[in-house]
């Protein structure tokens, strides 16, 4: 396994810190329970975090952070993604939510929202992906409509996770509907409590149980200006700002997740014999355990280059963010199937937890942006760093050697040419 050479020591620390939280602070029938869907969220777990001062390790001391850089907090989520997605889950929403009360937000919603949410009292949520939506983001149809200082929300969000256990969420709505699309949406801090919030529906899911992932209604809630977030009709510049938090999370904890499910098949393969010799003697398993454990540190290595560009603001943190969510999801649901396979029939029971880690494993490909999205975004930054570079490397087209050929060098058809063919 890849070492922590692109830790610094303070981060290997808080590593071991969240490695010996998740072996002695979390229970075996916690993560049964959640699975059994017979948890709606797990707040004691969130509280239980914010108490060792676990929660939004980026942030400032004085905001009850840590001051970490991104690999810091990366290192401690790869530790926490060996439990699931939905405890990975609720250990990354301070650190998204917080993003944007920390780089946007006013004195006041950091001091009364981001401040007791890192201390686990109160549990956040972000609302953003709509029914008829999916990844099409700037067609929000929730709506806010400002008069006499305050918004009147109407609309609905879905597949919000922690939608049954948040006291508050943020919540992307359309402000300005005549405007471009970089123009129309505004994000808003709307409290559970307010009148005319629902949480209309909770969703069965194939994994990621626990979560309270749900759908909730907003009917005529009434939002003061003081819970607007950011600039009116700001909530692009938001969004894509978002979007690092939202996808560098899903990859650190992916990396828990593939790691946990080889460790499973590797310990089962030394045990396991069959033909008068342990099962990891045959090439068939050998090889399998090799694929894997190469597509995690190459996974790994990319999660934490990506943080690292965050980090010093590097142009191309953008494309290495998609990639590494990219990545680091495929790689864990291919290390969960490449694991089931070593195990063979055994995997497939719930004897061993390969087969839930394969459930959690197939959502993560889709979240925070589905992993198309992802490719989406990867060619497109290339293609705009590759033909914008200032200083570019050799040209490595003129060493063919007919490079001067310019006559035979034809990137489109010439309608006159063609015709006088």
């Amino acid at each position: 396994m890849l070492p922590d050479v692109l830790l610094t020591e303070e981060e290997k620390a808080v590593k071991h810190e969240a490695r010996e939280f998740v072996k002695n602070e979390v229970s075996p029938e916690l993560t049964k329970k959640l699975d059994r869907d017979e948890i709606r969220y797990p707040r004691e777990f969130v509280k239980t975090l914010g108490n060792k001062n676990l929660l939004g390790l980026r942030f400032p001391r004085e905001l009850g952070g840590r001051g970490l850089n991104w690999t810091g907090e990366i290192a401690a989520l790869e530790e926490i993604g060996v439990l699931g997605t939905a405890l990975g889950c609720a250990f990354a929403m301070p650190s998204i939510v917080g993003e944007a009360l920390y780089i946007f937000g006013t004195e006041e919603q950091k001091k009364n929202f981001l401040v007791p949410m890192l201390k686990g009292d109160i549990i956040s949520a972000e609302a953003l992906t709509e029914p008829r939506g999916g990844s099409d983001f700037f067609g929000a149809t929730t709506r806010a409509e400002y008069k006499n200082g305050h918004f009147t929300v109407r609309g609905q969000k879905r597949f919000v996770v922690a939608a049954e256990g948040a006291d508050f969420f943020i919540v992307y709505c359309n402000t300005n509907p005549s405007g471009g699309p970089n123009e129309r949406i505004s994000l808003l801090l709307i409290e559970k409590d307010r009148k005319g919030v629902e949480v209309k529906h909770l969703y069965g899911l194939l994994g990621t149980r626990g979560g309270g992932t749900g759908r909730i209604l907003f009917r005529d809630v009434k939002v003061p200006e003081s819970n607007l977030i950011g600039g009116l009709n700001e909530g692009a510049k938001i969004f894509n700002r978002m979007m690092i938090p939202e996808r560098l999370t899903s990859a650190g904890a992916s990396l828990g997740m593939g790691r946990a499910a080889l460790e499973v098949a590797v310990r089962y393969s030394d045990r396991r014999k069959a033909f008068g010799q342990k099962i990891r003697s045959f090439q068939g398993v050998s090889f399998k355990v090799a694929d894997a454990i190469t597509l995690l540190d190459s996974a790994r290595a990319i999660t934490f280059a990506a943080g690292r560009t965050v980090d010093v603001g590097y142009p191309s943190a953008r494309r290495l963010v998609s990639e590494a969510k990219k990545c680091a999801t495929d790689a864990a649901w291919t290390i969960c199937n490449l694991s089931m396979q070593i195990m063979g029939g055994i995997g497939y029971t719930n004897v061993y937890p390969i087969e839930k880690m394969l459930r959690d494993a197939r959502l993560i490909q889709i979240w925070t942006g589905t992993n198309e999205i992802m490719s989406l975004l990867i060619q497109h930054e290339f293609y705009r760093e590759t033909l914008n570079e200032r200083n570019p490397g050799r040209m490595i087209e003129m060493d063919a050697q007919e490079a001067d050929k310019d006559d035979e060098k034809v990137y489109e058809d010439d309608e006159m040419w063609v015709k006088g063919w």
